[in-house]
């Protein structure tokens, strides 16, 4: 992975192939090589395509204290931005990295031609604060979630009950899920980046957002809600919502690649 220094941050990234730029941004827990079984192979060849790790995980690096606010997140990933790509770029996220994409929108207007956000909300209320918030208290406590035990519980979240009753693709999704459960990636970056996620409210100044903004949805979504992607659809000045039935929060990994993918690329090039 190359390197830029930020501001605040030594933000190590990936980049691959030619054309306009699309830049995807990892959710809570997410690395930069998420991205790179099921998206890179796909734009890579349309376009220059940049992954990255947040801060808080993977090769980037951080020294200042914890709490990082969202407006944090966004500044690192704009800066990456103006280094090494050729805006305005087509900046894409997942979950927390929706947020980021978001806050990028409101705080950085001029580097995006357009925003999508999967599995996104405006703000933390209701089921979606709890079940943060339980994550991160159990954290502070001490606890871990790791092995099987954390893969039965994320993929619960992750993926519709079709997904976790198929014979054939659910051992896929499991070693994937092991592989990553053995490292130490999820305990070691949650607090840092979920309390951001829990804490964020975008709702008094998505009104102003003029970005092209495509919020996508999953019907399936436990941890994203359609409703919460919704309220930042009605929300935001310049957005469009999209909502795919019979997936959940992470289908785009392995289980419905195929119709996102084609979808994602057809709005980037309406901007082109």
């Amino acid at each position: 992975m190359a390197t830029i220094q930020g501001s605040q941050a030594t933000i190590h990234y990936e980049q691959v192939g030619a054309g306009p730029d699309i830049v995807w941004v990892s959710g809570g827990g997410g690395l930069a090589e998420d991205w790179d079984i099921y998206q890179t192979p796909y734009f890579k060849d349309v376009f220059r395509t940049t992954t990255f790790d947040n801060r808080g995980i993977g090769t980037t690096r951080c020294d200042l204290p914890l709490p990082w606010s969202l407006e944090d997140f966004a500044r690192d990933a704009a800066e990456l931005i103006a280094a090494v790509c050729d805006p305005p770029v087509a900046l894409v996220g997942l979950s927390f990295g929706a947020g980021i994409v978001q806050q990028v929108a409101l705080d950085y207007p001029e580097l995006l031609r357009c925003a999508i956000a999967m599995g996104t909300g405006a703000r933390s209320v209701g089921w979606t604060w709890d079940y943060q918030m339980a994550e991160i208290e159990y954290r502070k406590a001490g606890g871990r979630l790791d092995g099987m035990m954390a893969v039965t519980h994320y993929a619960a979240m992750s993926y519709p009950a079709q997904v976790l009753g198929d014979r054939e693709l659910w051992p896929k999704i499991r070693e994937g899920f092991l592989a990553y459960y053995e490292t130490e990636a999820n305990e070691e970056s949650l607090v840092a980046q979920w309390e951001p996620c829990v804490l964020f409210d975008q709702t008094a100044r998505l009104p102003e957002c003029l970005v092209p903004l495509h919020v996508i949805a999953f019907d399936q979504d436990v941890q994203a809600p359609p409703q919460d992607g919704l309220e930042v659809a009605d929300l935001a000045a310049n957005a469009e919502y999209h909502l795919f039935e019979g997936m959940g929060h992470c289908s785009i990994y392995g289980h419905t690649h195929d119709i996102l993918n084609p979808f994602i690329k057809q709005l980037v090039e309406r901007y082109l």
